[in-house]
């Protein structure tokens, strides 16, 4: 670069290039490290063409503004949620109930990669580069499992589930009708189909989390045979069902920094932050991982455009405010996802009544069901 940037990002996935992007409509210069090995599997940037995302009413706000939302066919809305207990508990959501165009979207990751990458390419401030470059704040987003947290000295408290997630795609005999299904099995499992392909689409994304003693038998399986097995876990929602793509698999983790921001060491007056998965990781029965990740690019942008012009990008106190306000935020769907899974995913009988009964009787809430969805959407 010809001269040091304000910003230097390391880590060119969605949140990377979405922070990029709203830097530069700031007018701050960007570096953004595009370089470097490529991330292990077990990161969420290693599934390859099976990755897709449900993101929030306020995350496709976010990329309409950048110009970078998907087509309609790369980003199917979603006008209901159909979620079933073990022993015939189920809720359902509709978006006609919350008065709103769509309760969120499924997008295809690699066509929101492409249309982030080209904006990214050839927006005015960003520069990008292979190696990491001086900059005054450096933002790390490099997924869950970043080299460069660790160079920091920060620790990365892992809790493993006892489950492993299986993704794949599905063609089905019958259209999604554009809802998203999940289910909850007597073992612990949880199983959801996310519709694809736009409104009349029949295809959808898998995201089966099943105990790790099972997935390499699952994994080790024929396309008839998992898609057999799929068809029989889906109650055949959808018909006949055969795979549109490979299987990948990750193991699933709740897992956090113990720092989001600080001084970069060696380096008096430059900063660091973390954002995304680099800072934290969430089971993704609620589908908010990404959506989080979006929030706090949103909010380190807004707080570096609204600094007072002798402040710099580096100053601490700003950081500690977005670390705050995002740690706030991250709490609270970490509660709720975790939560979540420490209940559906035991089998004791006493307990499976309970989050049976659970699940009904929050069906039939009315205004708390109405405002809990709300939170989810990120619309309250």
């Amino acid at each position: 670069m010809t001269a040091q940037p304000d910003v230097c990002i390391r880590g060119a996935g969605i949140v990377g290039r979405t922070l990029a992007l709203l830097l530069a409509r700031e007018k701050l210069q960007v570096a953004l490290v595009v370089g470097g090995p490529p991330r292990p599997a077990a990161d969420d940037a290693g599934h390859g063409d099976v990755r897709a995302y449900a993101l929030s009413p306020a995350s496709r706000q976010l990329l309409q503004a950048l110009r970078c939302w998907p087509a309609e066919a790369d980003a199917t809305p979603v006008l209901e949620m159909q979620v079933f207990g073990d022993q015939q508990g189920q809720v359902r959501f509709s978006a006609a109930m919350q008065k709103v165009e769509a309760l969120n979207w499924i997008v295809d990751v690699p066509a929101l990669e492409r249309l982030l990458a080209e904006a990214a390419r050839f927006a005015p401030g960003i520069e990008e580069v292979a190696e990491p470059v001086p900059a005054p704040l450096t933002v790390v987003c490099e997924g869950r499992a970043s080299r460069t947290r660790a160079e920091l000295g920060v620790e990365f408290d892992i809790t493993p589930y006892p489950q492993q997630a299986i993704a794949t795609r599905l063609e089905c005999e019958l259209p999604h009708g554009q809802v998203a299904r999940q289910w909850f099995t007597p073992a612990g499992e949880i199983l959801a189909f996310l519709p694809l392909g736009g409104p009349q689409g029949r295809q959808v994304a898998v995201v089966w989390s099943v105990r790790r003693e099972r997935v390499a038998g699952l994994m080790a399986l024929d396309d008839a045979a998992f898609a057999a097995e799929l068809h029989q876990a889906s109650h055949a929602a959808l018909g006949a069902l055969a795979l549109a793509s490979p299987r990948a698999s990750w193991p699933l983790q709740l897992a956090e920094a113990s720092r989001w921001a600080g001084p970069m060491p060696g380096r008096p007056g430059a900063a660091f932050a973390l954002a995304g998965d680099a800072a934290h990781a969430m089971h993704p029965l609620a589908g908010q991982g990404l959506n989080v990740g979006l929030g706090d690019a949103t909010e380190l942008a807004r707080l570096l455009a609204a600094r007072e012009a002798w402040r710099s990008p580096a100053d601490l106190k700003l950081l500690r405010a977005w670390e705050r306000a995002r740690r706030t935020e991250w709490a609270r769907m970490k509660l709720a996802t975790d939560g979540l899974q420490q209940l559906f995913g035991r089998p004791e009988a006493p307990l499976a009544l309970l989050r049976n009964w659970g699940l009904s009787a929050f069906d039939r809430s009315g205004p708390l069901k109405s405002r809990i969805i709300g939170l989810a959407m990120g619309a309250v």
